[in-house]
């Protein structure tokens, strides 16, 4: 679960909550603010609803509004197509919109940015086809919606019953049965007959499948030097500017290294020739890169390793068992799934084309 640290909710600073805990971050639930919180059923939803008319646009919708959804059941989550906490909660939400639309549930996705390149809503678009989301989704680049509803979380859900009031909210992944039940309560108070009392079953492939938790010993990490931790090439960060980095003969649990000529800026790092290296000593069974050419680029062929070799059957979902891959866009990439038992790696990834650019490491 992601969390903005700043006082005012803004996109300039945000962390895995409860990074050495990650089993902690599942059942976390927290108030959204220090001045408001949340009680089921206390909080008329007024400012809340009334802030989706500050869409910036509206994907697979026609703008939706509080007036257009007064009387309904709605089911409001934040997210950014990047964060992986969202992405594990994914098939939860597209099953609930599917399962209970005929039922009179509203399911509405918030995409409020983190990176530059997802405020680009045709990179919104393209990424909800691919993940089949076909529910309404608001375009929240100014995060007015996130501040409508004083969020501070990515994933965040929010369920909103036909007399608008929260009714429900789950921040960071889990508690699925707990929402499905609300959902369920909140529909059958509001009149619908048709409510189909079982629990979705989900079986989520890929970089959508829960976390193993229990080995999960890496952190969410930057490499973007304005929220870099842990980096250890020994020239330290260049910032803005082209430089040669090198990286030492070994590292420690959860530090990384650059080589070859990459120039460092906030938010990603990009290569500037081919041949350029990142790696990264993990603890964890999923190892996740958002990464990829800035639009309009070419696509940047890749080469991944475990130890020094191949992944073989530890090979993520975007890479074959020699570890070869290809970025043709800015997106999160699973590059490693390893099976048990899950030990300390050393990953490296080598882009044997220029001009990828790299923004973060997830872990799952």
């Amino acid at each position: 679960m992601r969390r903005s640290l700043t006082a005012t909710n803004a996109p300039t600073d945000r962390r895995t909550f409860l990074r050495a805990t990650a089993a902690a971050v599942v059942s976390m639930s927290c108030s959204l603010s220090k001045s408001r919180e949340r009680e089921a059923g206390g909080v008329i939803a007024t400012d809340e609803l009334a802030s989706l008319a500050n869409a910036t646009a509206w994907i697979n919708s026609p703008s939706l509004t509080a007036e257009k959804l007064r009387g309904k059941v709605v089911l409001v989550q934040f997210g950014t197509f990047t964060c992986v906490n969202w992405l594990r909660t994914l098939p939860y939400t597209r099953a609930w919109a599917a399962k209970y639309r005929d039922s009179g549930l509203v399911v509405i996705g918030v995409n409020t940015p983190e990176f530059s390149f997802e405020h680009d809503a045709d990179n919104v678009r393209q990424a909800m086809r691919a993940m089949h989301v076909t529910y309404p989704l608001a375009v929240d680049n100014d995060y007015a919606i996130w501040r409508g509803f004083s969020n501070e979380y990515w994933p965040a859900l929010y369920l909103i019953d036909e007399t608008g009031r929260i009714r429900h909210h789950q921040f960071g992944e889990g508690e699925y049965a707990e929402s499905e039940r609300a959902i369920q309560q909140a529909l059958t108070e509001a009149g619908s007959d048709r409510i189909d009392n079982t629990l979705v079953s989900v079986d989520a492939p890929g970089i959508e499948a829960p976390a193993d938790w229990a080995n999960a010993k890496s952190p969410e990490t930057y490499v973007g030097y304005a929220k870099a931790e842990t980096f250890a090439s020994p020239e330290g960060f260049t910032a803005d500017h082209s430089h040669v980095y090198t990286a030492p003969r070994t590292l420690s649990l959860n530090h990384w290294a650059l080589e070859g000529d990459w120039t460092a800026r906030k938010e990603p790092i990009a290569l500037n020739q081919a041949g350029g290296r990142i790696t990264m000593v993990f603890h964890a069974r999923d190892l996740n890169l958002v990464m990829g050419p800035p639009k309009g680029g070419r696509p940047v062929h890749f080469r991944v390793s475990l130890d020094g070799q191949p992944p073989g059957s530890s090979h993520g979902t975007e890479v074959d068992e020699h570890g070869l891959g290809v970025a043709g866009e800015q997106r999160a990439y699973q590059l490693i799934r390893q099976p048990s038992p899950i030990v300390d790696r050393e990953f490296q990834i080598e882009f044997l084309d220029p001009g990828v650019e790299a923004f973060v490491f997830t872990f799952g």
